[in-house]
């Protein structure tokens, strides 16, 4: 099959990953399905993978490692032991590859926080390929309203906002920021607008906080590297926030957010970054999330099947991978790149 190849980490501009090809996975367990990859989204994370930013993370567990953790396929083939899926079934895989099923955090459908847990296109081979070799348990079946292209997204941007979103305790006469307003942002300011919430979109670029307001944001603000500076406008244009949700991987945007919600508001940041000048006597809470167990992963697709959620991408071949990133890395993406083999 053929697949783009990260085999050292490096500055996208270098064109770090290789076009080659490799040896098709086969099934080896009872329950694996043989899946023929149709799309698979291009995340930011992949971007710092592939960057050395998260080294220290140990992401990547494993070098060289096929990148990609948002794809959807037809099944061509299933283990004896398959009777989940079969055979012609469309379904995706999120960044959650597996997990132990054992411990008490997947006792308690928590699976995604599993200390044993496995990240496609991180500790195992994802999606910028032709064909991927999955367990039956976390995949997740994608109804025909939903073609290929628009449902990747969904598998980790997609799940991301729908978890951070709920985690923001949205309800109707509740204000929510939501920081970064692109593959995840717009996902999450529709999210939030079903539940209710008055939608405040924060983003440096203009094309982007037009997006936002196309989709169904109340308000749109630009935003500041001076997070005083930046709070002084918030408050004169919109006042301060029930809620705030970071999608923009920048402390600066963190710190932003902390100091845009109300004392006792709520911030739920989505990235990775340091939280500073963290007061008590706000009582302001933090709260991480992310991505999301398999029973979320299903929920969303539901809620996708029905229509409302709009998923805007733009579509590149599988061998134009490093050109996606390098404007992901410049912010030319107004939405979700998706490759499409």
């Amino acid at each position: 099959m053929k697949a783009m190849v990260l085999d050292r980490l490096a500055p996208i501009e270098t064109r770090p990953l290789k076009l080659k090809t490799l040896p098709t996975p086969g099934i080896r367990r009872r329950n694996d399905v043989f899946i023929e990859i149709e799309a698979c989204g291009v995340c930011r994370s992949n971007l710092h993978m592939i960057e050395g930013d998260w080294k220290n993370y140990g992401s990547p567990s494993t070098l060289p490692v096929i990148p990609g953790h948002e794809i959807v396929g037809v099944v061509k083939k299933v283990g004896e032991g398959a009777w989940k899926v079969r055979v012609g079934d469309r379904v995706g895989i999120q960044p959650l590859f597996s997990s132990c099923l054992k411990c008490d955090y997947c006792k308690a459908g928590k699976e995604h926080l599993c200390d044993d847990a496995e990240i496609t296109g991180e500790s195992v081979q994802g999606g910028y390929a032709e064909y991927i070799v999955a367990s039956e348990e976390f995949v997740t079946p994608i109804p025909d309203s939903i073609d290929s292209p628009h449902a990747a997204p969904l598998f980790c941007p997609g799940i991301t906002a729908y978890k951070a979103v709920k985690a923001s305790e949205p309800a109707k006469g509740r204000s929510v920021g939501i920081f970064g307003v692109g593959g995840v942002g717009h996902l999450a300011v529709q999210l939030a607008k079903m539940e209710g919430s008055r939608v405040v979109a924060i983003s440096r670029a203009k094309k982007h906080l037009d997006l936002a307001k196309k989709l169904g944001a109340d308000n749109a603000v630009a935003y500041q590297d001076s997070a005083e500076q930046f709070v002084k406008a918030l408050k004169k244009d919109e006042g301060l926030l029930d809620s705030a949700i970071v999608f923009a991987p920048s402390e600066n945007a963190i710190d932003a957010a902390v100091k845009s919600v109300k004392k006792g508001g709520l911030v739920v940041v989505g990235v990775v970054g340091n939280i500073p000048n963290f007061s008590a006597f706000d009582e302001k809470t933090i709260r991480g999330t992310v991505i999301g167990s398999r029973q979320d992963m299903a929920d969303l697709v539901k809620l996708a099947a029905q229509g409302d959620l709009k998923v805007v991408i733009e579509t590149h071949k599988l061998a134009e991978a490093n050109e996606v990133l390098a404007r992901l890395k410049k912010s030319e993406v107004e939405a979700r790149a998706v490759l499409v083999p």
